[in-house]
Order: structure tokens, then sequence, then C-alpha cells
């Protein structure tokens, strides 16, 4: 290790700080450090850093000759015990300007993240994947894995960014099966949360709860029916979506970008053919709608998604510890 920097390290709230220079300041150095695969913009900063509800964040800063050199954002959420069953808080973001790497900063940064997760009452703190996540977990690409090892943290799982360019997208053959797959309209928000509230009552509940409350846009939503209702759900991005399409990092593939995920389909509706009906239909409403490049975030389930023409496109390795009581 070099000589240990010894810049301060300062605690802002960005539920009360005026963020505009610190968008910019945390945009320039996350896209230093991830390089030209990763960038970000400072309005996929400000979009990340919005409120919602429960949630509080801590964003630790230093800075050198008038620069941001590093940087760490910290989430914890209030009030929602099936979102955060495990006491879980998160690191949201670790980066240090590549001039000055290995000169102890990172660790301070993630002293600091980890000490105020656990006055919030975070029993276990996970690298990257919080509620508005800039990563699902350490980019492997990055290397930075092996220095939230160093630090005590152990890696649980490998995860996936798959893609494909869906200008010729042609379904694999599918079974049959009993249901009907269409855009949410104005009238179905209701069915959509009542869904979401019986099979995926945490994060995938909340998530859809928050983006509705932020105007986010229902009929990003595909909804399939049953003949007893609301049986599954997609959420689709388009480049006008609410919800930046840039959270996806899919500047390696071709224009115009889409995303498809999360998907899900009732626990006793799994395994007859309805999650691939429901995929299916979300992957052509994209193609309809001029989409080549998409991309399937945040998987583990490879070979599914491969069946429908899709690639592993980046890995993310996910990282958690306890913390100290």
């Amino acid at each position: 290790m070099n000589d240990p920097i010894e810049t301060a390290i300062v605690s802002l709230d960005p539920a009360t700080t005026a963020l505009a220079p610190v968008l910019t300041g945390f945009a320039d150095l996350w896209s230093e450090s991830l390089g030209p695969a990763m960038p970000i913009s400072s309005s996929f900063v400000q979009y990340n850093l919005q409120s919602s509800t429960g949630v509080v964040r801590r964003l630790f800063v230093a800075e050198a000759d008038g620069r941001m050199v590093g940087a760490a954002l910290a989430t914890a959420l209030h009030g929602e015990p099936l979102v955060t069953e495990h006491g879980e808080g998160w690191v949201d973001a670790l980066v240090v300007a590549p001039a000055v790497q290995r000169r102890g900063l990172g660790r301070r940064l993630l002293g600091e993240a980890e000490r105020w997760l656990a006055a919030q009452g975070c029993r276990s703190v996970q690298i990257g994947g919080g509620l508005r996540p800039f990563a699902p977990g350490a980019p492997q690409a990055s290397g930075s894995a092996d220095f939230f090892v160093h630090c005590g943290y152990t890696s649980f799982e490998v995860a996936w960014d798959m893609a494909a360019n869906l200008a010729g997208y042609t379904p694999p053959a599918l079974r049959e099966a009993p249901c009907t797959v269409a855009p949410a309209t104005a009238r179905q928000a209701d069915a959509l949360l009542a869904f979401l509230r019986r099979e995926f009552p945490g994060r995938w509940r909340y998530e859809a709860e928050m983006l509705l409350a932020g105007d986010g846009r229902l009929a990003d939503f595909m909804l399939l029916w049953t003949a007893r209702g609301v049986d599954g759900c997609c959420l689709l991005t388009f480049p006008d979506s609410r919800h930046p399409i840039e959270r996806f990092y899919p500047y390696q593939l071709p224009k115009p970008w889409g995303q498809l995920g999360s998907i899900g389909v009732s626990a006793d509706c799994r395994g007859q053919g309805f999650g691939a009906a429901l995929l299916d239909a979300g992957l052509r409403r994209l193609h309809n709608n001029g989409i080549n490049g998409c991309v399937i975030d945040w998987t583990t389930l490879v070979d599914f998604y491969g069946k429908f023409g899709f690639e592993c496109y980046r890995a993310y390795v996910m990282l958690g510890r306890t913390l100290p009581a």
C-alpha cells in the first residue's frame, strides 16, 4: 500500500443537502472508477437519491484538490420488515479515484458506511443491490470483490445481467398456457398491487408501490391473466420510462435500448408454461416497439433466459457480512 491519504471524510444526508455539485462529482468519480462500460450521469445519480417511503441514506465523501476522490453511499430501510427480513442494509456504492487507490481511503469510507448502518439498526450489510441500485453487487470485471473479501465480506452468489438483440426476436417453442398477457391499463393498478402483495410481498411489491407513487408509468407493467385474475407480471423499461434505462448499462448493445424484469408468476402457476408466456409477451412488446439491445438484469436463471436468445452480458459478485453488535 502507498502512503495513506489523509483527506477528511464528510457525511451528507441526501434528503437535506443541496445536491447539484455532489451529483456531478459522484457521477464523474463513478465513471472514472468503473470505466467506459459502466458510466453514469448526474441525472441517474439524482434518480437513485430520490426519497422513498422508509428509506434513509448517507453519503460519505472525500475530496482532494477541490474534487471528489472517494465516496460511499449507505442505505437503510425502516418500517418494511418484509423487504429487510434479515435486517440488512446496503452499501450501494463505494468508489475511489484510481489515482488514490490502495492508500486506505476505501477502507475508511467502508468503515464510515458500516458504522452508520449499524446505528440505523441494521444487523447485516450487502454490497450493492439496494432499493435503487447502482449495481446488484460488485462488478466482477472491476476486481473490487477481492477488496471486500479482504475487509471481511463473504461472497455468496454470482448474478448476471443477460442481453440479446431483439431485432430478430423469435421465441422458442412454448407450451400452451391458459392465460392472456397485456399491458396494464389505468384501472388495473389495484389488481397489479394485489397480486404483488399476495405473491411477492417483499421487495418487488415495495418497488412497484414506490414506482407508481413516483409517477411511474403503469403501462410499463405486463399483466398475465388467468381465469381467477392477475397471476403474473413483469416490468419493462423503455427509453422514455420513468426509471432510467441507463440503470442497466446497455452501452455495448445496439440502440434503441430496453430492459425486462422483475418478472414472476403465482407460486401455484409455476412450471406450467405461464412464466414463459409472460416473458415472451414482454419481449414481443419490446421488439414491436423497436427495441434492439435488451437487458434482463440481476438473474441467476441463465439457462431459462438462454432459451429466449439471451447471453451472459455482465457478472456481479454478491457479497455481505454481519455487522458487529
